[in-house]
């Protein structure tokens, strides 16, 4: 079989896919944007791998031989599930290979942000430090995880995860369910309202979807303490980024911590590049699933699933086939 994987390098450089040689005749490109791009590359291939770019009927309908999809990822947005369905071709994407990063990463966003880790480096490093009196200095102030109230939006996998950790520093954890389907019984399930109004911590791990797109707006941020956080590991389009903007430049809200934007790399006509207090808002480059162990088990877990397609195995299909 002819495997063509378009988005190689977004599980990083460092990180092999010799592997899928195994399975196929594997052509790998560097990174895949374009419709055009997608069309000229998949004409022949048999198993398509991607992340990112476009996978859909005008990006996919001159590719006659195409049986299967993987996702380089667990979130599919990039694919047109219907259309695949129709075309009889299953997607797969690799389901919990980056929950314990995501959590982690999801702790290292607030407390940075929290304590102001940021401003107390800079303060070491500027040699200000050395030339005071005394050996400790807290002349901003920071409060402690314990005790306080972690909300979460989302419990599956990775809301599981934090809401153990957060257990785990002291924290009484609440959460929502968007769908009203969850199961989860070891939490206290809560309203939207009440989970904006109680949380000191407000961590998010959901899919975007029509119900979740700006799920944190400007109405949201005015129910959340102000001296509440913000943190958000799940899509950039759950939250309204001009409208936390002006959150945390109004002082609604005490700060907040992303991973991920509205439009991704950041783009400077996104009002949160103007903020350079990190004491305020931190944001890293969408790398909160990203450690070697994750990405390691992400191409593993692409790996498995072409295995097991091609062996005629049940495999997780995310298109309903």
């Amino acid at each position: 079989m002819k495997i063509v994987v378009l988005e190689r390098n977004s599980v990083g450089p460092d990180i092999s896919v010799d592997i899928f040689n195994e399975l196929g005749e594997v052509t790998a490109y560097r990174n895949t944007v374009s419709v055009e791009e997608v069309i000229e590359r998949t004409r022949d291939a048999d198993i398509v791998v991607a992340n990112k770019c476009p996978i859909n009927k005008e990006s996919l309908d001159a590719s006659p031989n195409v049986k299967l999809v993987c996702e380089f990822a667990t979130g599919f947005d990039n694919c047109d599930l219907e259309y695949l369905k129709g075309r009889g071709i299953p997607v797969c994407n690799v389901v919990g290979y980056s929950t314990e990063m995501v959590a982690q990463h999801t702790f290292t966003l607030a407390l940075a942000v929290s304590q102001n880790l940021s401003y107390y480096d800079d303060y070491v490093k500027s040699g200000k430090y050395s030339a005071q009196d005394r050996f400790s200095n807290f002349d901003v102030a920071f409060g402690e995880l314990a005790g306080k109230t972690w909300g979460i939006v989302g419990m599956g996998n990775i809301g599981r995860k934090v809401a153990q950790i957060a257990t785990a520093f002291g924290c009484k954890v609440i959460f929502t369910s968007v769908t009203g389907n969850s199961t989860v019984t070891e939490y206290e399930k809560v309203t939207k309202d009440e989970l904006l109004e109680r949380s000191d911590f407000l961590s998010l791990h959901c899919p975007l979807s029509d119900i979740t797109r700006n799920y944190i707006d400007a109405d949201a941020l005015k129910k959340m303490k102000n001296t509440a956080y913000l943190i958000n590991v799940a899509r950039g389009r759950v939250v309204n980024n001009t409208d936390l903007y002006n959150a945390l430049e109004s002082g609604e809200i005490a700060g907040a911590g992303l991973d991920v934007l509205e439009d991704e790399p950041l783009r400077l006509t996104n009002p949160l590049s103007k903020i350079k207090d990190s004491g305020k808002l931190i944001i890293t480059p969408h790398l909160a699933w990203g450690s070697v162990e994750a990405r390691t088990r992400c191409v593993q877990g692409v790996y498995d699933n072409i295995k097991a397609f091609q062996a005629g195995k049940p495999i997780h299909v995310v298109n309903g086939l």
